[in-house]
């Protein structure tokens, strides 16, 4: 596992990632499949919005409590 703290997956973001953005596209993924982008608390709902309106979104979760997932 990597010591480099999680950045934001926003365009030009470099700030550190607090949200974790799971989704997947059915036309390409299976249904349990997820992908994940990262989000700052800024663009949490800018990127939100953005998977949702595809109907991509699946998840918001806390980067922490994500993590703590894989344990």
């Amino acid at each position: 596992m990597s010591d480099e703290t999680p950045i934001c997956s926003a365009k030009g973001c470099r700030v550190d990632a607090v949200w974790v953005l799971a989704w997947n596209n059915p036309k390409i993924h299976t249904p349990e499949r997820r992908k994940t982008w990262l989000a700052c608390e800024e663009h949490r709902e800018h990127l939100s919005q953005f998977l949702g309106v595809r109907g991509f979104l699946k998840d918001v979760v806390l980067l922490k409590e994500w993590e703590a997932r894989d344990v």
